[in-house]
């Protein structure tokens, strides 16, 4: 991967910790469906996943929440600029 990087200078990469929950946007939408569904009760797989595709749903609509949980692990969104 290294040489690859290295043979391709318009590639710009990101060295993360093996383990980093908190730079992981998708671990704040998880939080997210979590909390809506703390009190949930299903009866069947079914129902389940149908309440999480609710949920994921309703978390998709609202671009400011998804905004929130890219913002939430302070890490840039735009791209680099380049050299």
């Amino acid at each position: 991967m290294k040489e690859y990087e290295a043979e391709h200078d318009w590639l710009t990469t990101v060295r993360l910790p093996s383990y980093a929950p908190d730079l992981n946007p998708v671990e704040a939408v998880w939080s997210l469906v979590r909390r809506a569904m703390a009190n949930t009760a299903v009866d069947t797989p079914h129902d389940l996943d149908r309440t999480l595709r609710r949920e994921l749903r309703r978390i998709q609509l609202r671009p400011h929440l998804t905004d929130g949980c890219l913002t939430a692990t302070g890490l840039a969104t735009d791209p680099p600029t380049p050299p």
